[in-house]
């Protein structure tokens, strides 16, 4: 799930707002002022961003990292690719 909130609420809930991050899998968007913002992800999913970016496509070092952003719902699921071996026909 993610979170969208202002950095004054943010500040008067901060620790509130860290727990849900590091024990909900939560990401937060903090709007700051002059139109900048910060987002907030557990540093998990930060690493497995980080290890996907480094691999290459094809590797595990990049499948397993990509599924779990998956299943936390950051990234959204791949498309079923139809086969069209005749094969099994």
């Amino acid at each position: 799930m993610t979170l969208r909130l202002t950095q004054n609420d943010f500040k008067k809930h901060t620790n509130k707002y860290l727990d849900k991050v590091s024990d909900q899998d939560e990401t937060l968007y903090v709007s700051r002022s002059k139109g900048r913002s910060v987002t907030v992800i557990s540093q998990q999913k930060m690493n497995y961003i980080e290890t996907a970016l480094r691999a290459k496509e094809e590797s595990l070092d990049y499948a397993i990292p990509k599924d779990q952003l998956i299943k936390r719902g950051f990234l959204p699921d791949d498309e079923i690719v139809q086969s069209n071996d005749k094969y099994w026909d």
